[in-house]
């Protein structure tokens, strides 16, 4: 299955007619959020294959034709604490996500307290169990949108990882981690892909190409 991961920048060439010349066996999308809704809805509408998101800190509403205001992009399914089977031109994967960065302002959407996010990563491992016991994975796709704690994070408060992910990394062995919010361009020569254990770490911003 060959995978468009978007994440924190809107890109000139994503956003245009080159879209559909360039990735025209693309199966699914994933955005690791931060991206603006008219930008999301473009690439579903353009691709019209499977897209599945998790929100970002900086995720907001916009105001549409009208004046309506708009909360979720359309032709998108959001995998907050989810886990689900995305099919598409006759193959499948499982997904699953969780939402958001670490605290850094009180009262702001889409921030968890360490503590906060794991009670979060506890309720979406009771879909992963199962799964685990099986097949020894408990899903082939973990999408967020902070990376894991130690892990392609940052130094200041804003971007420091989470531990939570370290634990479903290390005990549901995804084969690939997919993150956002770290921005390539804050920390030159920083990496975008680390392996743990037999887990792919990947940094999205601002896209990227996946073949599972």
């Amino acid at each position: 299955m060959k995978i468009l991961a978007v994440s924190d920048e809107v890109v000139d060439w994503i956003y245009s007619p080159s879209l559909t010349q360039r990735c025209s066996k693309i199966d699914l999308i994933i955005s690791c959020g931060d991206l603006p809704i008219y930008y999301l809805e473009f690439i579903a509408s353009a691709l019209n294959v499977p897209a599945l998101l998790v929100h970002g800190n900086h995720d907001t509403h916009e105001v549409g034709q009208h004046g309506v205001i708009k909360n979720e992009a359309a032709g998108w399914l959001d995998l907050d604490k989810q886990r689900v089977r995305a099919e598409s031109n006759g193959k499948h994967i499982t997904v699953a996500g969780l939402q958001g960065c670490v605290r850094y302002r009180p009262h702001e959407m889409y921030q968890y307290s360490q503590n906060e996010q794991f009670w979060r990563a506890l309720w979406l491992a009771r879909h992963l169990w199962l799964p685990y016991k099986k097949n020894g994975r408990g899903v082939d796709l973990m999408v967020t949108h902070a990376p894991p704690y130690g892990i392609q994070d940052g130094v200041d408060r804003a971007h420091i990882g989470f531990k939570a992910f370290n634990w479903l990394i290390n005990r549901f062995r995804p084969k690939f981690f997919l993150h956002g919010h770290q921005h390539r361009n804050y920390s030159s020569g920083s990496a975008t892909e680390t392996l743990v254990g037999d887990t792919w770490v990947l940094n999205c911003h601002p896209w990227r190409m996946i073949e599972v």
